[in-house]
């Protein structure tokens, strides 16, 4: 929750001078601290009735000043103000129902009431009833949530009111004398009588406020559905209604603004844009986007997309920006930005930083990928400056150069952090006491972070915190879209006889046309022929992602054969690998003049690599590329299907090389080369990034199935050997990153066992894989060393990727790989790797599926679970003395079959006493232990 202001907080902010009302809430606030009698309660005489006039006064000269309130203050002051002016409405409408209300007796009654019955002093029951009314945190509206239920908030804050009078009511002598029908009627008259008059006045004096603050009317405009719009243009016309641009900023501070406006710049800054096709200006091709909003608990499971589809739609995701950034949350806690890959997180931040650039906002946008991963969040904001204005600025600098202007930071891809090996899961954490650190120091910030969704899941939620899903483009957004690609490229496609990509030629393809970036890159596929607008058979999005790359390479090239196109595609896969294995998405030029080569010039480390290449212009001067402390790919999902690509041509390379020395006689003694395979897929898990098995499993539907079934083969030979290091390899110089040797075998078994399942097309047991009695330990061997060496990302995505199941056919026990069935991974490696017996896995594996599934296990399961850890593992705890303290409870329990487990319990001299008085207290007879303890002595 936020800290919204109290009525005592509300007349602090708004600097009330009503001398009556201000010492009445200063002796409640004293009293409530430090008791009544230190407050000086003999001082204070009770008075409801002035009160009430104080109050409604007071209230109605805030609504009538606040023009006056919002103006010559900076935006967090009139944000406080704001939310200070509506906690004295609510509050003013409720004493002013209250006063009209029909009751048995009026407020000056009360005021002349004498000492009730139980010798506390009416002053001292007055200063808890203020305290109670006017101390208590009020709620206030946030953009996020419809009037309708801010609206529900302040009735139940009128009715917690209501049940502080009816006790301060009760305690009065007035209460002796009212008949006994009005004692019975007063609580539910003061239930339905003034909460329900208080908020027909609320709703009136909140029409006010919306009428005199355009941040409150900002608020209301989130339920309605705007016209379709471009470039967040009706951000900036709420912004422009908050406030003028500003004008006469200092240089630095200017320079800031100016670098954040790239609304004139096109849609995708690559390193050498397609020449045939006009890319739309970021201002006009980017679209506003749709969003859904949920406050993030410890419950919240946001990186399912299933536990989004229950969240609210924002109707008007602009009016949102606007009216978060102009709340109280936004100073206390991030906003988190989430969505899938190309669904435009990045472009939010490029375009909503230029929105806030003309406004009294001052946006600073942080690229996560090109910062120090590990570096404060502080320091991190200071590297994104330095980057932005070339020279040091400190963020106190700049902030204090603003003159007042709220900065706003936008912190983009914070899934680089969590996915980068360096495992911030507290970053959002690190966040907020940055806010709050600054607010403390007069300085308010407001943040925004966006992430991938996948990360949701190892981020640790900070209290407060706000995310919002960005949602993909329905029917309309894709025409709307398409309309703007069609103004920009229809004359210069009809120079080659083509036409621009209609909206019913890109719907064909489902979820790949409503992906803001896969849509402009159907956009750009068809451009080169129409090829879409021919073949309306659905596009898978690595096939899309090949072709564009081919025929982007094959204009770049002349029309090289496709042979010289695979090695372009070979040398962009280097990149996308060192990048990958380092854990970086930006890469160095150093990097890829080491890099390059080693992969790229056949392996031989002779000395003789040609150094008249240039490795970082051959391989980055391309559209696929961006500079950003070093070279990026234009959109992190290249270099996921890049990797994927990669991977699979060595694969092919394998086979073909398998095929070509399978008619040469001395090709059944000599070992498959799988040296490329090797020096692509032992420097990190593919699962790593769980796009890039995605990628893999599309480009294998489209190997035949008798290629498959060779690669299947080949690839179990060298798993069975994986772990045998072997003397002579070529490639040794390409080294990404300096793995031990350990760490470089468990990812090249881990990626075999990943092709295999991918590749087969039934699935695969590890008897299979692992031949011989010994499956099950070899299989368990393997899995503690992927766990060991891998690391968390690599180790969490292999276990996300493979699903298993454990069998027992015949007696005989198996995993099997690939079904869809069963558990993942990880639970498999629990049941098998640490289990001591078959009988004790499947124990493990009925209770790891118990759990999984919410549900408890049978009585005999439980009972044959506990007597395993009792003589198995001699676990001797308090939870397994509770345990069978339960069972023994049970309706219906066998009781005799579970006095074996206690008298090896009480058989065990450790503790003895202990282990008894547990028992007992978990509720098993002390006769039941006498008898078990008698029986053990008479044998």
């Amino acid at each position: 929750m936020i800290e919204t202001p109290s009525y005592a907080d509300a007349l602090r902010i708004l600097g009330c001078k009503t001398g009556r009302l201000v010492k009445v809430i200063g002796f409640a606030s004293a009293a409530a601290r430090t008791g009544w009698a230190l407050a000086g309660g003999a001082q204070l005489a009770p008075g409801l009735a002035d009160l009430r006039e104080e109050i409604v006064r007071y209230g109605e000269d805030v609504v009538s000043r606040m023009p006056e309130l919002r103006s010559g203050v900076d935006r967090r002051t009139r944000t406080q103000r704001l939310a200070a002016a509506h906690a004295v409405i609510v509050v003013s409408a409720y004493f002013e129902a209250f006063g009209e209300a029909k009751l048995p007796f009026t407020l000056d009654q009360l005021d002349r009431a004498g000492k009730i019955s139980r010798g506390v002093p009416t002053p001292e029951r007055f200063a808890r009833l203020v305290a109670e009314l006017l101390l208590e945190r009020l709620p206030t509206p946030e953009p996020h949530l419809p009037y309708a239920e801010t609206r529900l908030e302040v009735e139940r804050a009128y009715l917690r009111m209501s049940e502080a009078m009816a006790g301060y009511v009760g305690a009065l002598s007035v209460w002796d004398d009212l008949p006994v029908d009005d004692r019975l009627l007063l609580p539910r008259l003061l239930a339905e009588g003034p909460p329900a008059h208080a908020l027909r006045i609320y709703d009136e004096d909140y029409r006010s406020l919306t009428l005199d603050s355009h941040e409150f009317g900002v608020r209301s405009l989130v339920t309605e559905k705007p016209a379709p719009a471009t470039a967040l243009s009706r951000v900036a016309w709420l912004l422009a209604e908050l406030a003028p641009p500003r004008v006469g900023d200092g240089p630095v501070v200017h320079r800031a603004r100016m670098a954040a406006n790239v609304l004139d710049r096109p849609l995708l800054i690559a390193g050498k844009p397609p020449e045939d096709v006009s890319l739309p200006l970021l201002g006009e091709g980017y679209l506003s986007p749709r969003f859904r909003v949920a406050e993030l608990t410890r419950e919240a499971m946001p990186a399912q997309r299933s536990w989004w589809a229950g969240r609210r739609m924002l109707p008007d995701g602009e009016a949102f920006l606007v009216g978060h950034l102009t709340s109280l949350r936004a100073a206390q806690a991030p906003l988190l930005v989430l969505g899938e890959p190309g669904s435009g997180k990045t472009k939010l931040a490029e375009v909503l930083a230029a929105r806030l650039a003309r406004s009294e906002f001052l946006p600073i946008r942080v690229e996560l990928r090109g910062v120090a991963a590990r570096a404060g969040v502080t320091e991190q904001i200071e590297q994104a400056i330095a980057e932005m204005l070339g020279e040091e600025v400190s963020y106190a600098d700049l902030v204090a150069a603003g003159g007042g202007a709220m900065p706003v930071v936008l912190l983009d891809g914070f899934d680089e952090l969590v996915q980068g090996g360096i495992n911030r899961y507290d970053y959002l954490e690190d966040v907020q006491d940055f806010q709050r650190r600054e607010a403390d120091l007069g300085r308010p910030v407001a943040v925004i972070v966006t992430s991938r969704t996948v990360v949701a899941d190892r981020i640790r939620f900070p209290e407060g915190l706000l995310a919002l899903e960005l949602q993909p483009f329905d029917d309309e957004q894709v025409r709307q879209w398409l309309d703007i690609w069609d103004q920009a490229n229809r004359a210069l496609l009809a120079r080659r006889d083509l036409k621009p990509l209609p909206a019913e030629a890109a719907l064909v393809h489902g979820e790949m046309a409503r992906q803001p970036l896969l849509l402009l890159l159907l956009a750009l596929y068809d451009a080169g022929g129409n090829a879409l607008q021919r073949d309306h058979g659905p596009l898978g999005r690595a096939r899309l992602y090949e072709v564009l790359l081919r025929d982007y390479t094959e204009r770049e090239t002349g029309g090289a054969r496709r042979v010289m196109i695979d090695q372009e595609l070979v040398m962009l896969g280097a990149v996308a690998l060192s990048m990958l294995a380092g854990g970086r998405q930006v890469i160095t030029d150093e990097a890829l003049n080491r890099n390059l080569p080693a992969l790229c010039h056949g392996g031989e480390d002779d000395g003789e690599q040609d150094t008249q290449i240039d490795w970082v212009r051959r391989a980055t001067e391309r559209f696929f590329f961006v500079r950003r402390n070093g070279h990026a790919f234009l959109h992190a999902t290249f270099g996921e299907f890049l990797v994927a690509w990669l991977a699979m041509y060595a694969l092919r390379d394998l086979d073909r090389r398998r095929r070509l020395a399978g008619d040469e006689p001395l090709a059944i003694v000599q070992s498959v080369d799988d040296d490329l395979l090797y020096a692509v897929t032992s420097h990190s898990c593919l699962a790593e990034r769980g796009p890039t098995i995605g990628f893999v499993m599309e480009l294998l539907d489209e190997v035949p199935g008798a290629v498959r079934a060779r690669c299947v083969t080949l690839l179990t030979g060298l798993l069975r050997r994986s772990l045998y290091e072997r003397p002579r390899r070529h490639f040794i110089g390409f080294q990404p990153v300096r793995h031990p040797t350990t760490r470089r075998l468990a990812a090249y078994s881990a990626n075999l066992a990943l092709l295999i399942v991918a590749a087969s097309e039934q699935p695969v047991t590890v008897s299979s894989l692992l031949p011989g009695p010994d499956h099950l330990e070899r299989w368990a061997a393997l899995t503690h060393l992927w766990k060991g060496q891998l690391g968390l990302e690599g180790w969490t995505g292999l276990v996300t990727a493979l699903s298993a199941q454990r069998v027992v056919e015949g007696g005989k026990e198996d995993v099997i790989l690939g079904s869809g069935e069963g558990g993942a991974m990880g639970d498999v490696v629990v049941a098998v790797a640490t289990g001591h017996s078959p009988r004790h896995r499947r124990l493990l594996d009925l209770l790891l599926g118990a759990l999984g599934e919410g549900r408890a296990p049978a009585y005999r399961d439980r009972v044959a679970i506990l007597e395993e850890l009792v003589r198995t593992v001699a676990v001797r705890s308090p939870a397994l003395h509770r345990a069978l303290g339960a069972l023994w409870n049970e309706e219906g329990a066998d009781h005799a079959g579970l006095r074996p487990l206690l008298l090896t319990l009480l058989a065990d001299p450790t503790d003895r006493m202990a282990t008894w008085d547990q028992l007992v207290k978990s509720g098993i007879p002390e006769t039941v232990l006498w008898e078990i303890k008698e029986s053990q002595g008479a044998d």
